[in-house]
């Protein structure tokens, strides 16, 4: 298996294999002085993590019948057939 934990050097080193390990295996950590200061990911982990998902009442407010008075009237009766 792959590494996933890079230090600074060897990730400028090697930058194009934890980019390609990024893309594989998934986040690649960075460490500098010991420390993990940073991570690299691929776009698509990357798209994912910020495809942040429209909530209901959001995707209600962009609607084009926002704003229209859409009440129901309760005075009107209705007959049904049972």
């Amino acid at each position: 298996m792959k590494q996933t934990t890079w230090q600074l050097q060897e990730a400028k080193n090697k930058l194009s294999e934890v980019l390609d390990c990024a893309q594989t295996i998934g986040p690649q950590e960075i460490t500098r002085h010991g420390k993990k200061t940073a991570v690299i990911l691929s776009m698509n982990d990357f798209n994912r993590m910020l495809g942040k998902k429209e909530g209901l009442i959001d995707f209600f407010k962009k609607s084009p019948l926002c704003g229209l008075d859409l009440d129901r009237q309760k005075d009107i009766s209705r007959d049904v057939a049972l």
